[in-house]
């Protein structure tokens, strides 16, 4: 029995499907917070049971019989990240998972500037003492592309704070990957290389293919850190979560997520989507 965590999220509920095109449903369960959405899972034969990770007595049933355990990282941060994390991680050694595989970050290190990689890597470190494991090192999804672009179809101005390179990696690929390794018992042991695009794109670069994609001319405009984030909070964004953003621009202009390869290309036999297709899919929606 392979168990997914988090089966109705928008990674999780894309690893089932991949997970079910290469093993029976019957091998299939997910543990979700709300069983109410996962009607279609159940009626695929998908074992569907609660489990909530801020409730660890859940997670017994939920894993019950798992040879496998897929932890999606939780959403929080920090400390309520990391205890999430453990309980996981530990109700899925006491259930008897000989393997456990978690969706990692390719900049997991605990000396980074985004308040999410420390706790990536702690969780990593936790992890490895428990047993056999997989460290997904995913890139950083691409879907966070579009939530960067601002007004800048509207006004020609992409504004954002400095920043560098990201290999922008979109979740369907990353989902593939997962359910590949999952479906492979064996494949990848500790943490993985890289699952990345084989480039990298700065917010410049996505100005470009942004102005390619509408033939209207999109600059790139470094905004002030300090007045960015007095933007956000001006709007309505926590102080917290606006300095937390403003951390992905620091980590990537120190280059903490140019990381490129060609191992996600590898492990799917395909290409990976670039993140033309991503703004292409953006400017459908918003026409």
């Amino acid at each position: 029995m392979i168990v997914v965590t988090g089966g109705t999220g928008q990674l999780g509920s894309q690893i089932v499907r991949q997970l079910l095109q290469r093993v029976p449903a019957d091998q299939v369960g997910v543990s979700v917070r709300d069983v109410e959405r996962a009607g279609e899972l159940s009626a695929l034969g998908v074992r569907v049971r609660r489990g909530d990770y801020g409730d660890p007595s859940s997670l017994a049933e939920a894993f019950e019989g798992a040879d496998q355990v897929l932890v999606v990282s939780a959403s929080d941060t920090g400390p309520a990240a990391i205890a999430h994390h453990v309980a996981a991680i530990d109700a899925a050694r006491a259930a008897g998972a000989g393997r456990v595989v978690y969706t990692s970050h390719q900049a997991a290190a605990a000396d980074s500037l985004f308040a999410p990689m420390p706790d990536h890597a702690a969780t990593e470190e936790y992890l490895a003492a428990t047993g056999t494991f997989t460290a997904l090192r995913n890139g950083f999804y691409a879907s966070t592309v579009p939530l960067l672009l601002g007004q800048a179809v509207q006004t020609g101005e992409l504004v954002a704070p400095a920043d560098g390179p990201v290999s922008w990696t979109a979740h369907a690929d990353l989902a593939e990957a997962a359910a590949i390794v999952l479906a492979t018992p064996g494949r990848f042991e500790g943490a993985t290389p890289a699952l990345t695009a084989p480039d990298a794109l700065d917010l410049k670069d996505v100005a470009g293919l942004l102005g390619e994609l509408t033939g209207r001319s999109i600059h790139r405009v470094v905004a002030d850190d300090d007045e960015w984030v007095a933007g956000l909070v001006g709007h309505g964004v926590p102080q917290a979560q606006a300095s937390m953003l403003l951390g992905m621009f620091r980590a990537s202009r120190r280059g903490e997520f140019a990381a490129t390869g060609t191992d996600l290309e590898s492990l799917l036999e395909r290409p990976v989507t670039p993140v033309r297709v991503v703004l292409e899919g953006t400017l459908e929606r918003i026409s």
